[in-house]
């Protein structure tokens, strides 16, 4: 097994839209620019991205957008799986050739019920296809959307067989059961919770910090959280405790609501800009009683957009 490189936290990158639905790449990039300079890395086309609502064109496109405009692909940990194999294999291929730092690859989703050896097969065969040494791929395990669980068996063998390309996993989960036998079995692994919830425990353990939908909205919080979680002081005189319940207040309210509609409500109040509110059908916006009610959950715990 190789070292794990990439630590800290990582945001799902929202992904904005014209009013025709069409990406809107300047408000994408300078998302994504803001997010970097809060110290926390990109982890494009996740869940939060809507990339699944997403073409395979649209997801290159807004890749090489990033890329060619010079944002640092050392932090860059765009989603890559499909229920398609070709499709997974042309997104890994992208995402290596373009120099990112890794890739998080999703199940093939579509299909339940399936077993050990099919799953294996699936990742050991979009490994084989791509065929670059400079892959490090990140599995992503969301069974409560994705209906495939990543078992542990199914790491180990990857482990086994791809020490220098099965890097890591996120843990979506939302069991701390499993994250836990996660952490024991595999250390030196490259994990990742999907909540800011779990990184004291999990860091403790060896976790390398969080990929999280709230990074979009709280990327100082939640990234000092993941850099100074066993921290007594710090330069502000916080404590790491007290990062990790300013971390949980915004990430309990944030979470009540569907979660992709409200990071961009957000999104859209703080910078005066409606145009964030924004999502693809099948989703659709907060009411607008749901907005406020939420804007006004997150003031009276004291949240600001940093920045």
């Amino acid at each position: 097994m190789v070292d794990h490189e990439l630590t800290g936290a990582f945001a799902p990158v929202v992904t904005p839209f014209h009013a025709d639905l069409t990406p809107d790449a300047p408000r994408f990039l300078a998302h994504c620019e803001w997010l970097l300079s809060q110290g926390v890395g990109l982890a494009p086309f996740g869940t939060n991205s809507e990339a699944n609502s997403l073409g395979l064109g649209e997801r290159m496109a807004l890749l090489d957008l990033l890329v060619d405009n010079g944002l640092d692909t050392r932090r860059m940990l765009p989603g890559t799986g499909c229920c398609s194999l070709p499709e997974t294999v042309a997104l890994t291929r992208h995402a290596v050739e373009r120099g990112c730092a890794g890739v998080l690859m999703l199940p093939p989703f579509f299909y339940k019920g399936i077993s050990d050896d099919g799953l294996y097969a699936y990742y050991a065969r979009v490994i084989e296809q791509v065929a670059d040494a400079r892959l490090r791929l990140y599995l992503y395990h969301i069974p409560a959307l994705s209906g495939v669980p990543i078992t542990l068996p199914v790491i180990e063998r990857l482990i086994r067989d791809f020490p220098q390309t099965v890097v890591g996993i996120k843990d979506s989960s939302g069991d701390w059961n499993n994250l836990n036998a996660m952490l024991d079995a595999f250390p030196g692994f490259g994990i990742f919770p999907a909540s800011e919830s779990l990184v004291s425990r999990a860091s403790a353990k060896g976790a390398k910090g969080c990929i999280s939908a709230t990074v979009n909205v709280n990327p100082q919080v939640i990234g000092r959280l993941c850099r100074e979680w066993a921290g007594d002081t710090s330069d502000t005189g916080d404590t790491g405790p007290a990062l990790q319940a300013q971390a949980d207040a915004v990430r309990s309210i944030v979470q009540s609501y569907p979660m992709i509609p409200a990071l961009k409500a957000v999104l859209a109040s703080h910078r005066d800009d409606p145009a964030w509110s924004r999502v693809r059908p099948p989703l659709t916006q907060l009411s607008d009683e749901q907005h406020e009610r939420l804007l006004a959950q997150l003031a009276a715990c004291g949240f600001t957009l940093p920045g």
